[in-house]
């Protein structure tokens, strides 16, 4: 008897496709593997991190008669569990600060019969770069609280995955006044080359014409490679060494030779300069 070659190439290949299907179903499911992230013995933030894997970007806005606001943040961020709920405690906290201030100064302006200006507090949270160790995020922020104007302001954080903690960028070095004295050239040169673009030179007298301390602005670590933190940006914000009028300022550094040798030993490997 002969058996029909079409039929005899066709069995393999028939009984591989239902293997393949048996494999497919079973596969385990996304709460499958929360729940065995959760046994007894395993690591205890197993489960929040299988659970956060898969987890979208979050942004959550309202905007009614009394407030606007809206507070983002990227996945890289969504899909840390403790950054997420740190992250979202922020976001609680800084919109009943909003309803509460905003709620006294409409119930102050109906008692004087005055129009109540909309409160508002807007905050976006960026990825800067992602390493093997570090998420560094950046934050802009902009607020209104019904004056002749509105007010930018900036933020930062430095997740260091290795220790599952969150960390500015300045305690990344050995002290603020190291860091301070690595970068001082460098940045108070950056200040003076930022504001004459704007046309500004600031008088010798001037209230503004001090260089501050550049740990105490806003500090963001950034990786041209993905592989190492070699970049630095300053983030300046109104008020902080010009009039409002000049609005804020961005000072790009270079991550010199220098500055790296003031990075405390635990996370120099993690560093590269320039030079």
């Amino acid at each position: 008897m002969m058996i029909d070659t079409h039929w005899r190439n066709a069995i393999p290949i028939l009984a591989g496709a239902l293997l393949l299907a048996g494999c497919s179903e079973d596969k385990p499911t996304k709460a499958e593997k929360v729940a065995a992230a959760s046994v007894p013995g395993a690591p205890p933030e197993g489960a929040a991190d299988e659970a956060a894997k898969q987890a979208p970007a979050s942004n959550v806005s309202e905007n009614n008669g009394l407030i606007e606001f809206a507070y983002s943040y990227p996945a890289d961020a969504a899909r840390i569990a403790e950054l997420a709920k740190a992250l979202d405690e922020d976001r609680a906290t800084k919109r009943e600060a909003l309803i509460a201030a905003a709620q006294r100064d409409k119930d102050a302006a109906e008692n004087e019969g005055f129009p109540y200006r909309k409160h508002s507090h807007r905050q976006t949270w960026q990825r800067v770069t992602s390493t093997p160790r570090f998420l560094s995020l950046s934050a802009e922020i902009g607020t209104y609280s019904g004056g002749a104007h509105g007010m930018q302001t900036f933020d930062t954080l430095i997740w260091d995955r290795n220790r599952r903690k969150r960390m500015k960028p300045v305690d990344l070095f050995e002290s603020s006044a190291a860091f301070d004295a690595a970068i001082r050239d460098a940045f108070c040169a950056g200040i003076k080359r930022a504001k004459a673009a704007k046309g500004i030179e600031e008088a010798p007298d001037s209230v503004f014409a001090e260089c501050p301390p550049a740990s105490a602005q806003t500090v963001w670590l950034g990786s041209s490679d993905g592989r190492y933190l070699d970049r630095l940006t300053i983030a300046i914000a109104p008020y902080e060494i010009g009039a409002y009028a000049e609005g804020s300022y961005k000072i790009n550094l270079p991550m010199t030779g220098a500055l790296v040798k003031v990075v405390r030993r635990e996370f120099a490997r993690d560093f590269l300069p320039i030079n």
